[in-house]
């Protein structure tokens, strides 16, 4: 899983690494706070194997209108 930060296919899903990154980051805080996965199966997964998996699978994502940042493709 974690295999896939290696690969562009995330990055290139929010629009670059420092978006990936932001995220994780986020939603790393979210979870430890206490918030819930957002998919199934998170047995055995760390924390951030769930959040590249919640990407993966479109359960979250960047909220560019709210946080102002260029939609990929909008630069």
């Amino acid at each position: 899983m974690i295999e896939g930060l290696k690969s562009t296919e995330l990055a290139n899903k929010v629009g670059g690494r420092f978006k990936l990154t932001a995220l994780i980051q986020k939603r790393l805080a979210e979870l430890m706070q206490g918030s819930r996965p957002l998919i199934e199966d998170v047995e055995g997964k760390t924390q951030l194997e769930i959040v590249v998996q919640e990407i993966l699978e479109d359960k979250i994502a960047i909220d560019y209108e709210a946080s102002g940042i260029d939609k990929p493709g909008e630069e």
